[in-house]
């Protein structure tokens, strides 16, 4: 990498100077994108959170989808130098691997506490021009091709147990998925421990005996619901408007809030926009239906995984396990839950009080099975949220390698939870 000379580095410099502004406009506009959308956000929003004139703001950035464009391809880069840091630091791709997901951690730390810039998560990257996605998801896939290739290293040295590679990678990244979020959220004090929680999760794992989950699943899982009413006329309007829904949902991922046309979910049911009108009113309805039939459908799950009589531990296997088979089902995919900035204040509320008892039945799950001995002693409310973005970010999966076994993959995607990356020892 090429480096500045020292006239450069002066705080004379002009460039320096213009350098600097363009990267607290990067850093206001990431921290909006990240809180209310990329689409949703205008320049005039950054503009005046930075005490700017919008044409002040075009000697920094040419357009809006410029912006967004610099806003995730400084989070690429950001991400890159902190993987070259890690590997300059560190000769065991364990240790590699973990100091870049902390760092990852760090730095959303370190905004929210005023003390470094905002990165923009890039969740809308699908909304942006062919040129500028082409760019961006080639650095992310070269960023997880090395990030692959660590594990691979550290399977093969025997430092890190057997598994594959690449579904461990995205269940990895994937636990960080929305930390930007529920980071903010959470007590100071508490947030400040998530990266030594992350540290001894992903190493040790939840278990205190790793075999102990190795047929939970396989004896006690649950079926997902299947409807024989096929020609009820009631059925047929809610299938109809689950259609919707379902391919709402693929578009709100993908593309964000305003980023995603009505046009383009009817032509991609093949039916007329009018048909859209006659189940929603309008794009903000259709987003908050998307969530509530995520929320029914994670209810039922954990409600159903409630009744079974197994351990604790294996509750929350299965539940994750059938979680994973949903979003990668045709009843899938869930909403990703950073789409609920676009809602408004009161309609967010009730549908993150419905995800927190979601949540708090998951949280006891842990909590029970630490008391009898089941998992290790670990944070339980820490615990949920990075298994929660892992389990968000499991409909991606298939992009990376295709899921002939749903249940099989599942044991995979979650096993560095479960079990960690640790090579068990003897007693194990």
């Amino acid at each position: 990498m090429a480096t500045s000379s020292p006239a450069n580095r002066s705080p004379f410099s002009r460039g320096l100077q213009r350098e600097t502004k363009r990267a607290a406009v990067l850093s206001c506009a990431a921290k909006l994108f990240n809180t209310k959308g990329a689409r949703s956000t205008t320049l005039a929003d950054v503009a005046g959170r930075l005490g700017l004139t919008k044409t002040s703001l075009y000697y920094y950035v040419a357009t809006k989808e410029d912006l967004i464009y610099q806003c995730y391809d400084a989070n690429m880069r950001q991400a890159h130098a902190q993987l070259d840091a890690a590997e300059a630091a560190f000769d065991a791709p364990h240790s590699c691997l973990m100091a870049f997901l902390e760092s990852q951690l760090d730095t959303t730390l370190s905004a929210l506490d005023g003390e470094g810039d905002y990165y923009a998560a890039p969740l809308e990257v699908a909304s942006l021009k062919d040129e500028h996605r082409d760019a961006l998801e080639g650095e992310y896939r070269r960023l997880s091709k090395r990030l692959i290739t660590l594990l691979e290293q550290g399977i093969a040295s025997g430092t890190i147990r057997p598994c594959n590679a690449v579904v461990t990678m995205r269940a990895m990244i994937g636990a960080l998925d929305w930390s930007f979020y529920w980071l903010y959220e959470m007590p100071r004090e508490q947030a400040a421990s998530v990266i030594g929680v992350l540290r001894d999760l992903f190493t040790f794992g939840l278990l205190t005996d790793p075999r102990s989950l190795a047929s939970a699943a396989d004896t006690a899982s649950l079926s997902l619901p299947v409807d024989e009413q096929a020609f009820d006329r009631d059925t047929q309007n809610r299938r109809k408007q689950e259609a919707f829904l379902r391919a709402g949902t693929r578009c709100f991922n993908q593309k964000g809030f305003s980023g995603t046309s009505l046009d383009e979910i009817a032509e991609q049911l093949q039916v007329s926009k009018g048909a859209f009108y006659y189940h929603f009113a309008n794009k903000e309805a259709l987003l908050t239906q998307c969530f509530d039939y995520t929320l029914d459908q994670l209810e039922g799950i954990v409600a159903g995984v409630e009744r079974l009589n197994v351990t604790p531990g294996s509750k929350l296997n299965i539940a994750c396990r059938q979680i994973f088979a949903l979003q990668n089902s045709d009843q899938g995919p869930l909403v990703h839950f950073n789409a609920i900035t676009a809602l408004p204040p009161t309609v967010r509320q009730r549908l993150l009080a419905r995800l927190a008892a979601v949540h708090a039945t998951l949280e006891q799950a842990v909590t029970d099975a630490i008391a009898c001995g089941e998992f290790r002693e670990l944070p339980a409310g820490i615990v949920i949220q990075l298994l929660t973005g892992a389990l968000n970010a499991a409909m991606d999966l298939g992009n990376w390698q295709p899921i002939d076994d749903i249940d099989g993959s599942a044991a995979d995607y979650f096993s560095v939870f479960f079990q960690g990356l640790a090579t068990p020892t003897p007693q194990q």
